[in-house]
């Protein structure tokens, strides 16, 4: 929430009002230092009466710097994505599930302890399941600590040990488990998926595990993410948990948009 104090002196007010009308089409910018102290003060009177009896003249400037920052924002996160896209899509060893040919492809930045990225989870699922043509890749991006750390090596080992279909299982695992991963529950979730878990926790020191979590981790950096969960939808980048309705509407607008 923005609030908003509106100062008292006639000079502050002159300028929060040139830079109000500043927003209008054809305006010019105020140089109150070329006027003298009496009519700075006159100014400053008749800006702070108007302010007074016209409130929402500041509301809009407000309004409108939101707006253009926005803006900004959505240009900026659009040249990050376009600059590393091809890590976004094809880094060599993230997993790659839905439709691997899907025309959509969604990349989603994750941590197993993130809340919203155990909501987010049967949102993608619902999305992939009601459209099949949808390339999922995942992105294990562990940022709430050690045990984050702990429960994404332990994924990435999995998936070298007995490869995709067996990741995508403990993956969908380790985001619905309660309570934070040790040994022995990493071991029960391996057991219960029929996996090795001895194999598995052997692997979880290998250095190919921390060079895909730096990686990750400068890509990440490089787009300044900072949060989980973050997709990156086709080629526009969405921070925070989405519903799958609404990625559905933004991937009906892409398709339509590409004719």
């Amino acid at each position: 929430m923005i609030r908003l104090s509106l100062p008292r002196t006639g000079l502050a007010c002159a300028a929060a009002l040139a830079a109000a009308l500043s927003f209008g089409p054809g305006a010019q910018a105020f140089d109150l230092s070329q006027m003298s102290e009496e009519e700075r003060a006159a100014f400053g009177a008749e800006v702070r009466a108007y302010l007074l009896e016209n409130p929402e003249v500041i509301l809009e400037a407000v309004n409108k710097l939101e707006q253009q920052q926005a803006a900004a924002e959505a240009a900026r996160d659009d040249a990050l994505v376009a600059e590393n896209l091809n890590a976004l899509h094809n880094d060599g060893f993230s997993y790659v599930g839905g439709n691997p040919d899907g025309d959509i492809t969604l990349v989603e930045f994750m941590d197993y302890r993130c809340g919203y990225c155990r909501r987010a989870a049967p949102e993608v699922e619902k999305l992939l399941a009601a459209d099949g043509n949808i390339r999922l890749i995942i992105k294990e991006f562990p940022i709430l600590g050690e045990a984050s750390v702990l429960a994404s090596r332990f994924a990435i080992a999995t998936k070298l040990v007995a490869g995709d279909e067996a990741y995508k299982n403990m993956h969908d695992a380790l985001i619905s488990m309660g309570g934070a991963p040790s040994e022995a529950t990493l071991r029960r979730l391996a057991e219960g998926l029929d996996l090795d878990a001895d194999a598995i926790l052997a692997r979880m020191s290998d250095p190919e595990i921390s060079r895909q979590l730096q990686e990750t981790r400068a890509l990440a950096q490089q787009m300044a993410i900072s949060g989980t969960p973050t997709f990156v939808l086709d080629q526009e980048l969405l921070r925070g948990f989405l519903p799958a309705d609404q990625m559905e509407i933004m991937i009906a607008e892409i398709r339509d948009a590409r004719g």
